[in-house]
Formats: structure tokens, sequence, C-alpha cells
């Protein structure tokens, strides 16, 4: 069941006319009453801005319908299918999708603004944008962390999230979608501490493992071996990952451990369905 909360805060300061973009702004969220007041802060250049809540106790519902936003109940998905039920909600064909941790820097917006300034509108039909991470106090500039470009701002027409329960993507609904990149970095507190980081890998590592499973994929123990150490080599010595210092070397870690628990959680479901077939 969903219903949507009162959109305006009626005692809420008046703020100076800006030009509003035609496009919408979908933001999923449960228990983010620390982080989605800057998100939405970030983005008043929007003319709508939706936020898809999925059963949070604490007062993320009330601050985002202070901020002016439309805000929706709706049970959880998955990643993929939340991200792209708020997408089906939104006013405007133009989308661009945040995380309740994100923000748009001013540079960004602006860069946003250029795409929508002539008569026939953007250029492309999708667009990415570098993303930079902010990793045990410091911001990323190498690696995994920067710039992981991540595709957010698209026309619905053209594209939208894919179905999958972790790790969703935007991709283009036909052949021949036009894309671009943006400039201006979109920036992502990778967690509120590391314990909270630690968790969300376990629990993201046993979905990727489920999906995989589900899809019939075979993992060899190679996997376990390989795929930690290409990351490795590929994020922290070929893209420089080094150069973050501690904080970039305790990201790749961790990004490493993550592949192999994901592929180490498939080998133990493989184990555990050959073995009640024999």
């Amino acid at each position: 069941m969903r219903f949507p909360l009162n959109c305006r805060a009626m005692n809420a300061p008046s703020a100076p006319e800006l030009r509003k973009l035609p496009l919408t702004v979908c933001i999923v969220s449960k228990d983010a009453a620390g982080q989605i007041a800057d998100c939405i802060d970030s983005v008043q250049f929007a003319d709508e801005v939706v936020v898809v809540d999925s059963g949070s106790t604490d007062a993320t519902k009330e601050i985002a319908a202070a901020r002016g936003c439309r805000v929706v109940e709706q049970a959880w998905l998955g990643f993929g299918k939340q991200k792209q039920f708020a997408v089906s909600l939104a006013k405007h064909d133009w989308v661009l999708c945040l995380d309740v941790d994100e923000r748009v820097t001013p540079e960004l917006a602006q860069s946003i603004a250029q795409e929508f300034s002539s008569q026939q509108g953007p250029r492309a039909q999708l667009y990415a944008m570098p993303r930079r991470n902010r990793f045990l106090g410091r911001w990323l500039s190498h690696g995994e962390g920067y710039p992981d470009r991540s595709a957010r701002l698209f026309d619905r027409r053209h594209a939208g999230w894919s179905e999958d329960p972790v790790h969703e993507t935007v991709i283009g609904a036909h052949h021949g979608v036009r894309t671009g990149v943006l400039s201006g970095d979109l920036l992502h507190e990778s967690a509120e501490d590391l314990a909270t980081y630690l968790q969300k890998q376990n629990r993201y590592s046993s979905l990727h493992a489920e999906l995989l499973f589900s899809q019939g994929v075979r993992v060899g123990y190679a996997k376990l071996w390989l795929s930690p150490m290409t990351r490795f080599v590929k994020f922290y010595v070929l893209r420089l990952g080094f150069l973050d210092g501690g904080p970039g070397f305790a990201h790749i870690a961790i990004g490493c451990f993550a592949a192999f628990a994901k592929y180490a959680k498939h080998i133990e479901l493989e184990n555990r369905r050959d073995s009640r077939r024999g």
C-alpha cells in the first residue's frame, strides 16, 4: 500500500525564484533522516522531486515532505524495480535518479542546466556523470573511487533501470540510444561508518550470489582467486588507487573481499543444491 504525504511544509521559508528545469529527481529511501535533506537541497534546480520510501521509522518522510517533495510509500521491490517504480511516478519524462547519500555539486548542476538550455532540449537521451566517493574521511580521486561514472540522467522513454535486485544499472530501451557524459561531480558518502559499509557489502554479495545462482551461472573455484586479484590490479595499480593512501587501500581491499565473498557464497549455493540432488 502506498499513499502520498503532505507535499509542502506550510511554514517553509520562501526561496528566491529559480528557473526550474523540466525534470524529476527520483530518490528511494529508508531510514535516511540524517542524509536526505542534503540530497534534496542539492537539486533545487529540478521542477519536481519524488521520494519513494520503503518503510522508514525515522523522520525521513517528514523531512522530504517539508522540502516540497512528493513522497510515496512502497514496499521494497529490490533496487532495480524500486528505482524504476520511482521513475514511473515522475511528472516529467526526463529524470535524475539519486541515492539518499548522494549530492549534486554546483558544477554538475550547471552541466545539467546547459543540456536543457537549447530549444531542442538535451542532445543525448542518457547521461553518465563522474561520481566521487568519500571513504574513511577522504574524497577518493583514483581507482574505484573516482571517476566511477554512473548513468543517472535519462529520458525514460528511451532508458530505464534494470530489474536486478542489486548492482542495478540504467539501460537503453532500444538500440542506438544517444549517450553523453556530464561534467561536475556527483558526491557519494559511501557509508556513515565502516561497520555500516561492511554490513552493506555483505548484504550485496549475498544478493549478487543469489542472482547469479538463479540465472544458472556456473562458478569454479578459480573465480575466488582471479576475480579479487584482477580487481586489485585494475583499480589499485592501473587506475592509481594507491595514490589515495590508506583510505584508497582499504576501499579496494574491501571491494576485493566482496568479490571473493560473492563467488564463495555462490559456490555454497551450488553445493547445497547438489547435495539435495544427491
